[in-house]
């Protein structure tokens, strides 16, 4: 199975990048990073010492309901390049773990998916949840806050009808 590290959508960045506000109707707060611990959910890496930074709301869901969770989050101030590298564990993920839960087609946590999961292990882990029928899409939270770090999709590879056309 393939996977797919999946950073915060551009076009939510440019709107906060633009002016907008976050989940909770709030202007962004400015800070300044003093370092490490400040990771980026759009470039998926983290703020360097002296760059200013946005703290806001985030709810990585589409719509409102019971298991759509909001929190904080941290964004480069200055636009950067959204990640990219998606079949690679981001550089911002450099605790030594991290719950990784399952969602259902639905966005509701499949409940027993959850678990804190050493780093090194988060991509085996989400193949495994992926490979079920109920799990949609894993999350990547902090193990000590709970808060959101990236989403983790399956990638559907195409089958081809003919292995011996595939060069």
């Amino acid at each position: 199975m393939t996977i797919a590290f999946i950073a915060m959508p551009a076009a939510d960045a440019e709107h906060l990048w633009n002016g907008g506000t976050d989940a909770y109707g709030r202007q962004p707060e400015t800070r300044t990073s003093d370092g490490p611990g400040y990771p980026c959910r759009h470039c998926l890496q983290n703020i360097d010492a002296g760059e200013d930074l946005l703290v806001l709301a985030y709810r990585p869901f589409p719509e409102l309901q019971p298991y759509a969770e909001t929190g904080p989050i941290f964004l480069h101030k200055q636009p950067c390049r959204r990640y990219a590298a998606e079949e690679v564990l981001p550089p911002m993920l450099s605790s030594t773990d991290y719950i990784v839960r399952g969602y259902g087609h639905d966005d509701r946590i499949v409940y027993g998916s959850g678990a804190v999961t050493p780093t090194e292990r988060i991509a085996s882990r989400a193949e495994e949840l992926l490979a079920r029928s109920d799990i949609a899409y894993v999350h990547v939270r902090s193990a000590r806050n709970n808060c959101y770090q990236c989403r983790i999709d399956k990638v559907e590879v195409p089958a081809f009808a003919d292995p011996a056309l595939v060069i």
